[in-house]
């Protein structure tokens, strides 16, 4: 019988997912709209094989799905609520980022 993920195992699928920054351009990229590999990696400037393997890194940790679409395949996020999900984390880290609130952020670089 098939558990479901844990918590953690989510989030750190969901953080291996984040941890690329072309990942993470391409999350941001389908959060505007489902879109086709070509038009991917000529948006973000990489070679199609390389977009082809971070699609498929994004596919192994549920986050984008692909689509027929007439002879082509189409992506897109997984659920909607992964753009939601990117804005609220986008906004979040910002903000942490900004509040250096900590008095040993400067001299430990903790914060």
């Amino acid at each position: 019988m098939l558990t479901p993920p844990s918590d953690v195992e989510v989030l750190a699928r969901f953080g291996r997912a984040l941890a690329d920054p072309i990942r993470c351009r391409i999350l941001l990229a389908l959060r505007d709209a489902p879109a086709h590999p070509s038009d991917l990696a000529d948006a973000l400037g990489i070679s199609r094989t390389r977009l082809s393997n971070h699609l498929a890194c994004l596919r192994d940790c549920g986050l984008v799905t692909a689509v027929r679409d007439g002879r082509r395949t189409r992506y897109e996020l997984a659920d909607e609520r992964l753009g939601h999900a990117l804005d609220d984390l986008r906004t979040a880290v910002v903000a942490v980022e900004t509040d250096r609130t900590c008095p040993d952020a400067e001299t430990k670089g903790c914060c």
